[in-house]
């Protein structure tokens, strides 16, 4: 089993990453989690005025899968941690896959009424899609398991995967963005994006408990600047 690090962009103010994964699995099923920003996006952070994330041709989706050897239709799971811009923009670019996510998101998306999935619905929603909704922690395959860790937003989800040599791996994605230092999961302050601040600091609570629980060689954050250069990115990978 390998796990790939995948950059969808950059901020060019903080450093702070735009991050999907793909796992390749032992027996060559390979599972993508989050798809990054949309094909439009590429070059937008050139135009005036745009103060957004930067998104160069080699941070589309497709682009990053090409470069490690992985076509679209190869794809066979995306795991959908939740349906904000940064983490849906290139689900239509998988018509062969199955998309897995947790009920709450789903129906909450599908709702109209939260304006934050909205924008990315023509690429989550294109018609033809398969998803699969699950409800809570979740095995997806054998060392792949789902983490139900709302707060971020409701139905968001973390993923931990167990490689044969690093070790456990828990990829937070939203529910913890940055490292916490001192800061105890009861006392974390809710972002702009939160939703739920309660229920962020609950999440918080498990996925710090559970990579306790595991042993987990690492716990990636979602959008951390710092941690990111430390990470071994595509083409490099974890075993």
């Amino acid at each position: 089993m390998r796990l790939y690090v995948l950059q969808m962009g950059l901020s060019p103010q903080t450093g702070s990453p735009i991050p999907a994964y793909l796992i390749q699995t032992d027996d060559g099923t390979n599972v993508l989690v989050d798809s990054g920003f949309p094909r439009a996006m590429i070059g937008a952070y050139k135009e005036p005025g745009y103060t957004g994330f930067a998104m160069d041709e080699e941070d589309y989706i497709v682009n990053r899968l090409a470069a490690i050897g992985v076509q679209p239709d190869e794809i066979g799971y995306v795991v959908c941690t939740h349906f904000d811009p940064d983490h849906a923009g290139g689900h239509d670019s998988f018509p062969n896959a199955e998309f897995v996510v947790q009920r709450a998101q789903y129906e909450a998306a599908k709702s109209g009424q939260h304006d934050r999935f909205e924008r990315m619905r023509p690429y989550w929603d294109a018609p033809g899609l398969r998803y699969r909704e699950v409800d809570g922690d979740t095995e997806l395959l054998p060392g792949i398991e789902l983490i139900e860790s709302s707060g971020h937003v409701i139905g968001h989800q973390s993923v931990l995967i167990r490689l044969p040599q690093t070790g456990p791996v828990l990829l937070a994605i939203d529910a913890i963005t940055r490292q916490l230092g001192d800061t105890a999961p009861e006392d974390r302050v809710a972002g702009p994006f939160d939703a739920d601040e309660a229920g962020m600091r609950a999440s918080t609570r498990k996925l710090v408990d559970l990579a306790a629980r595991e042993g987990a060689a690492l716990l990636i954050h979602g959008h951390d600047p710092a941690q990111w250069t430390t990470l071994r990115r595509s083409p490099q990978y974890y075993s």
